[in-house]
C-alpha cells in the first residue's frame, strides 16, 4: 500500500522532495499535477473535477489501498477523493487547503478568479516577481527560485481554469466528513491563505489527529520536512 503525495499551486512534485528523502518507507509515489511541468492530457479541461477525476484514476492505478497525503490544492482533491472513494484509502493526510463552507478565497485566488485581471497577474509573475513573492512567505530564495522558474504559461492557464471552476468549491464538493478512513490534518498555524482555524475544523469533523506548525506559514513539506515525516510515520504505522 503505497504513500501517494499530492502537491498545490503552483507547486509541483519537487514540494515533496524533503519530505521523500527522509521517511522510513521508500513506496512512494508523488506525481506532478498535468500542467504542472507536466503535459496535459487531450481533452483535459483544468477544472477542478478533472483534477479530482485524474487522481482517482491514478490511484486505482495502484492496485491497492493508498496511504494519501495533500497540500494546498492537493489538500481539497485528496479531502474530495476520500469522500468520494474511500475504498481507495487506508489513511489520509491533508493540509493548507480547506473545503469548507466558511472559507473565504485570498486575494490573489479572487484575482485568478476574475477573468481579464487574472491573466494581468499572470503577466506580472515573472521569476524573479514570484521568487521575491515566495521568499517573503518565509521560503529561503534558492527554493523560492526553484518554484518560480517552473511556473511556465501552461501552469499558469491550468490555475485559471482551476481557480475559476471553484468559485463555490464548498458547495460543489460537500466538506470531507466522519466516518472516513483514519486521517491526519498538518498546518502551519502562520499560513497568510488559510487560516489554521480552518484546519482544527477539518480534523474536529473528520476525527482526525491534528497537527499545527507554530512559527510555520504555507508551505510546511518543506518548512518543516522533519516533523511532517515523523508525523506520517507515526500516522501509517
Amino acid at each position: 500500500m503505497p504513500a501517494f503525495l499530492v502537491h498545490g499551486v503552483p507547486d509541483t512534485s519537487m514540494l515533496w522532495d524533503d519530505v521523500r528523502a527522509i521517511l522510513r518507507r521508500k513506496d512512494v509515489i508523488a506525481p506532478s499535477l498535468p500542467g504542472f511541468s507536466t503535459p496535459v492530457p487531450d481533452g483535459f479541461d483544468d477544472t477542478k473535477d478533472a483534477y479530482v477525476n485524474w487522481l482517482i484514476a491514478r490511484v486505482e492505478e495502484v492496485g491497492e489501498p493508498v496511504d494519501i497525503v495533500g497540500h494546498d490544492w492537493g489538500s481539497l482533491l485528496v479531502q474530495r477523493l476520500v469522500s468520494l472513494r474511500p475504498d481507495l484509502v487506508r489513511t489520509w493526510a491533508a493540509g493548507g487547503g480547506p473545503l469548507d463552507t466558511e472559507y473565504v478565497w485570498h486575494d490573489t485566488a479572487k484575482i485568478w478568479q476574475t477573468p481579464g485581471a487574472g491573466e494581468q497577474l499572470m503577466q506580472a509573475f515573472t521569476p524573479d516577481a514570484m521568487t521575491g513573492a515566495l521568499s517573503s512567505q518565509g521560503l529561503e530564495e534558492s527554493y523560492a527560485r526553484a518554484v518560480s522558474e517552473k511556473i511556465d504559461d501552461t501552469m499558469k492557464t491550468c490555475i485559471l481554469a482551476l481557480y475559476r471552476s471553484a468559485t463555490k468549491v464548498a458547495e460543489d464538493w460537500p466538506p470531507l466528513k466522519a466516518p472516513c478512513p483514519p486521517g491526519l490534518v498538518l498546518w502551519g498555524a502562520d499560513d497568510p491563505y488559510c487560516p489554521v482555524d480552518f484546519g482544527q475544523r477539518l480534523a474536529e469533523r473528520t476525527d482526525a489527529k491534528y497537527a499545527p506548525f507554530d512559527g510555520c506559514g504555507h508551505w510546511w513539506p518543506h518548512q518543516r520536512a522533519a516533523e511532517v515525516a515523523a508525523l506520517l510515520n507515526e500516522h501509517w504505522s
